[in-house]
């Protein structure tokens, strides 16, 4: 006689079903899901990390949801857009490489399906407000033919704040249209309005993908005063404004999350804050105690700061999780969230139950970069890292610049440039030593060789290195001082 199922057995049942099930079962309907980058944000540039900063809206969100402490990205911006985008590492697509530069011929391929495609055969809503850094060269590599019903936003790497120039060419654009700005309005101010009207112009019964692409706080380094003065103590000036300007996000981030909030847009929804790469101590932006900066392969340059909320879909909210997580896992999760089936090839995995659930995660290894013009590696195989030449050009740990009345106001840091020959393998044990400060390539031998081993299976699945030049046809003088794809 079979035995019958107790109360109890049911509830655990119902658990384990929850978490793997969908929200959109579980909730009856597809969440909004609102996607915010921060750029070039270094890990000890929040609050939670270092008191000095000034970020309460981030704080609180972080506070209440889940703090992502094992969060990687990649160590620059195209790459780590690609990821997200894309779900694919990108010595996958092409764009392990560097960045790319305005004029440059050099976008995520056609062939790739991103994230907004999928999202909107789900029934979704998908906008974009901020930067793209994808690709520009053909009007086929641009948001709103990648996916995105609209978009705001410039399409190159960095712009003036208030000019909105890059180089010689104007970045700014309304969908397809030139986006005139006759004021010259310090472009977060745009964005933060621009995020605004998207959310007070949306339909609540039909879910939202926002995406949130700060230019904050990548350089150049402007903010408005008012901002600088919040950090009257620190003497450094780059590193005044540098903080200002992280305070300024924070402020839009708040004013975008009480828009969200009275447009009862947050009732079902999960919001994800991540940064793209980590800071860039030439810019002022710090990562202590972690090694290196943006453009390494080191935790200062590749561990992201990060966290989720929500206000129903997370049951472990106010933790921090040390579990892996890359930013090729968020296409995947997002997916998963919106009750779409993701590629079955991609690099990223779904990690909804660890971060829904404080599960363990779906994921023990990860690539940083595979890079071969550069001849530079480095894989991750649970608590090992394997570096391949070098790592980069800033290899140091460089902490907070003094404050005033402190023996130095220099904000000090060394270019250890080396590109070459010198940098032998590099093998770290992350988990015990964070900061990388033991190379243990010499004293575990077979955990080196193993972990070469890992390195060439992966190298196997490489694609080459998208490396053109910058094209004299993009130049803006060829269409009206506008950079305008359309050129490849």
């Amino acid at each position: 006689m079979t035995k019958p199922i107790t109360i109890r057995e049911t509830t655990c049942l119902l658990a384990v079903l929850c978490t793997v099930m969908s929200p959109l079962l579980i909730l009856g309907s597809p969440p909004n899901i609102i996607f915010i980058v921060g750029d070039d944000l270094g890990w000890n540039d929040v609050s939670w990390h270092n008191p000095v900063m000034i970020t309460p809206n981030l704080e609180k969100f972080a506070r209440s949801g889940v703090i992502l402490n094992s969060s990687y990205v990649q160590y620059y911006c195209s790459p780590s857009r690609n990821s997200f985008m894309t779900g694919y590492f990108p010595y996958h697509t092409g764009l392990q490489h560097d960045v790319i530069s305005a004029g440059e011929p050099r976008y995520v391929p056609a062939n790739f399906t991103m994230l907004p495609e999928v999202l909107r055969t789900a029934g979704y809503k998908t906008h974009i407000v901020g930067k793209w850094h994808l690709g520009m060269c053909n009007w086929k590599y641009t948001p709103t033919y990648r996916g995105f019903d609209s978009y705001f936003g410039y399409y190159d790497g960095t712009e003036d704040y208030y000019t909105h120039m890059t180089g010689d060419g104007y970045d700014l654009r309304s969908n397809t249209s030139v986006a005139k700005d006759p004021s010259d309005t310090h472009f977060n101010y745009l964005f933060t309005q621009k995020a605004i009207e998207v959310i007070e112009g949306h339909d609540p019964n039909t879910p939202l993908f926002l995406y949130l692409p700060f230019h904050l706080v990548h350089d150049p380094l402007q903010v408005p005063e008012k901002y600088e003065n919040m950090y009257k103590s620190i003497e450094t000036v780059d590193r005044r404004v540098y903080c200002g300007m992280v305070s300024m996000m924070d402020e839009s981030f708040g004013n975008i999350t009480a828009a969200l909030d009275r447009a009862g847009l947050l009732d079902n929804a999960l919001l994800i804050f991540t940064t793209d790469n980590g800071g860039p101590v030439i810019h002022a932006a710090n990562n202590w105690p972690l090694r290196g900066a943006k453009t390494t392969f080191w935790e200062g340059g590749t561990r992201g700061v990060a966290f989720v909320w929500s206000k129903n879909l997370v049951s472990k909210a106010g933790t921090i999780t040390n579990e892996m997580m890359h930013a090729v896992d968020w296409f995947p999760t997002i997916l998963h969230l919106a009750g779409a089936e993701a590629p079955s090839d991609i690099d990223g995995v779904n990690q909804w139950e660890m971060l829904s659930q404080g599960a363990a995660s779906n994921r023990f290894e990860f690539v940083y970069n595979i890079d071969t013009i550069m001849n530079s590696t480095a894989i991750r195989y649970k608590d090992y890292k394997l570096m391949t030449g070098s790592p980069g050009n800033y290899n140091d740990w460089y902490p907070l610049p003094k404050f005033t009345g402190e023996e130095s106001g220099q904000f000090l840091f060394s270019n250890n440039s080396e590109r070459d020959s010198q940098w032998g393998p590099q093998l770290f044990n992350i988990r015990n030593d964070p900061e990388e400060r033991v190379n243990l390539a010499d004293s575990e031998p077979e955990m080196l060789q193993f972990m070469m081993a890992r390195l060439h299976k992966w190298m196997v699945s490489g694609v080459p290195p998208q490396n053109a030049p910058v094209d004299p046809k993009s130049d803006p003088k060829n269409w009206g001082g506008v950079w305008t794809p359309g050129w490849c």
